[in-house]
């Protein structure tokens, strides 16, 4: 069963995921397509109105963690933290590494901290190339030809424990672009 939930911009469905069925069924994967334009060197965030900045991610396609603080307190944005996130956030397909949208970080941060867990984030798809992501439009009618995963604008995840309407309703109280949810 797929439910799809969204205020704009198109939904895509990750069809790759090397996973084993055990591995499906004990998890549910909630896609935040977060939209806004692409920062390649952002200027100070407004820190009163932020999380604290730092996320971990791992990446279940590489098995690489990283737990990084890309932004200080009073709002300014570290790019080598930065350039660590789009490294880990790349297209585990060609190994591309692309600029990640610092406002979908935020919103990440944002969910991950409304849901209180101090669990990694696990990252399904990050940036996607553009080859790749044609590829995966060959392979299924629910990935988006002009997905925002090629822009650095989305992220698909999960958290271990937390559940995923719980994401979900975090995701769409913050109102920020759309959310897809795909349980499996």
């Amino acid at each position: 069963m797929q439910c799809t939930f969204f205020r704009s911009g198109s939904l895509q469905h990750p069809d790759c995921w090397s996973w084993t069925r055990r591995s499906f069924l004990k998890t549910s994967v909630v896609g935040l397509l977060l939209l806004g334009g692409k920062l390649l060197y952002p200027s100070a965030a407004r820190a009163n109105d932020l999380p604290d900045g730092e996320l971990t991610f791992f990446n279940v396609h590489t098995d690489e963690r990283l737990r990084v603080r890309y932004r200080d307190d009073a709002g300014n944005y570290d790019l080598t933290a930065l350039d660590e996130v789009n490294h880990i956030l790349r297209c585990h397909h060609t190994g591309e590494v692309a600029a990640i949208d610092v406002r979908m970080l935020e919103h990440v941060n944002l969910v991950h901290k409304a849901v209180y867990s101090t669990e990694d984030i696990h990252v399904i798809s990050g940036y996607r190339s553009p080859g790749y992501n044609a590829q995966l439009v060959k392979r299924s009618r629910r990935v988006a030809q002009h997905s925002l995963h090629i822009e650095g604008q989305a992220l698909d995840f999960y958290i271990p424990g937390i559940e995923i309407r719980e994401l979900r309703h975090a995701a769409l109280k913050l109102q920020y672009g759309g959310v897809g949810v795909y349980p499996r």
